[in-house]
């Protein structure tokens, strides 16, 4: 696994502000609440030359890209080359990644536009993070950029696990790109009602309230996050160590161009993600939410949980990472596999911030501070506009 967020610029920094409860949450220069990657240096963080020369040629998106998916890969081992790189595959989880490299761009074009870097070909297309990851590792395998909106990393994931499953790869690296949003497309949240921190604008760190009774839309986050999918047999091969294990996952769309969510819809990405692991729901220990912060997402959530666990959902505890991460869109489900595997192997579930009057009394939130506990099996969901709803299900190693 490796990651860059706005709580830690690497796994272990991550996991520590997990437990912590630490928020990244603040205030941007132009005043608008949000959790964004701080201090970031391509060139403290990339050692190799290969890497870096990539990185400094590259914007801010790639640059987050290849740190996180250095870490994922030199943890994996797969720099050894025991797998051999046609049978490695590549996935992008996100779509729309350039928006403000463009806008930024936008102003010097129009009285400029001779000046253009001939690189902008390549570079405004969401493709180009295959091209780059794919040089950098020397992968050789298929490789493609899906989306999801903000279940893009839960869609790529998906999408990686098929793609062992179906014989084509024995590992993939699944990529979470960060979202770099430019001020139109906050402003288009905005102007939607999505976005939070109305009335905490003076406490940006209270904005982000998952499953509270003043939670009122998302607050933006930003994160770079991969995860190596490897098969059973190729980790046994290679005397690998696994970190935890996919057991199953499930998309299902609930016909809508909107941004309303839906409990069937919902619901039925949940039961799906069950049959497809092969177990029922009354041994999930817990549920890592979509819980964004919005009002009606996060009642609607509940009721779907609540729908799918029936006489257990009491028993199960839940969390919403989004409470410390902010909403990173696209990278989302990558991140919040990261967090549920490092909870899992830490024997913790971190704090669901800024919870202090939830709408669901029957609900099993954790509060506060962390909860020390053995999590077995996990849940993990991502819901997007559009009607897009996935969740995954995952096991500890060692049972």
């Amino acid at each position: 696994m490796g990651i860059v967020s706005s709580i830690g610029h690497d796994i272990m920094g991550f996991a520590a502000s997990l437990a912590a409860g630490k928020s990244g949450i603040g205030r941007l220069p132009d005043g608008t609440i949000a959790a964004a990657i701080e201090g970031f240096d391509a060139d403290a963080l990339i050692s190799d030359k290969a890497a870096l020369r990539l990185a400094r040629r590259a914007p801010f998106t790639i640059q987050t890209s290849i740190v996180a998916a250095r870490q994922a890969w030199q943890q994996a081992g797969l720099q050894d080359g025991a797998i051999p790189p046609e049978r490695i595959g590549l996935v992008v989880a996100g779509h729309n990644t350039t928006q403000n490299y463009v806008y930024a761009l936008s102003s010097g074009f129009r009285q400029n536009p001779e000046y253009l870097s001939p690189r902008y070909a390549l570079q405004f297309m969401d493709s180009n993070q295959l091209g780059v990851l794919s040089e950098l590792f020397g992968i050789r395998g298929e490789g493609f950029v899906t989306g999801g909106a903000s279940a893009s990393g839960n869609v790529g994931i998906i999408h990686g696990a098929r793609l062992i499953q179906a014989g084509i790869a024995d590992a993939c690296l699944v990529v979470g790109v960060v979202a770099d949003l430019s001020p139109m497309e906050i402003r288009g949240f905005q102007n939607v009602g999505a976005m939070g921190g109305k009335h905490f604008h003076d406490l940006p760190d209270q904005a982000c309230r998952p499953f509270d009774s003043r939670h009122e839309g998302f607050i933006h986050g930003q994160a770079a996050a991969c995860v190596v999918l490897e098969a059973s047999a190729s980790v046994e091969a290679r005397k690998g160590c696994a970190l935890a294990t996919l057991l199953g996952g499930s998309i299902a769309l609930h016909a809508t161009a909107s941004s309303e969510p839906d409990i069937e819809g919902e619901a039925r990405a949940m039961r799906g993600a069950l049959r497809q692991s092969g177990i029922d729901a009354a041994r999930i220990d817990y549920v890592n939410t979509h819980g964004t912060s919005s009002p009606l997402g996060d009642k609607v959530e509940v009721a779907a949980i609540e729908r799918v666990f029936g006489d257990r959902f009491p028993d199960v505890w839940l969390n919403a990472t989004k409470g410390l991460t902010g909403h990173c869109l696209s990278s989302a489900g990558v991140v919040e596999l990261i967090a549920c595997i490092l909870q899992m192997q830490q024997g913790f579930l971190h704090a669901n911030k800024n919870l202090e009057a939830p709408i669901d009394a029957r609900a099993r939130f954790c509060g506060a501070e962390a909860v020390r506990t053995e999590i077995d099996i996990a849940m993990s969901n991502a819901f997007g506009f559009g009607g897009i709803n996935t969740s995954i299900v995952l096991q500890r190693t060692g049972l």
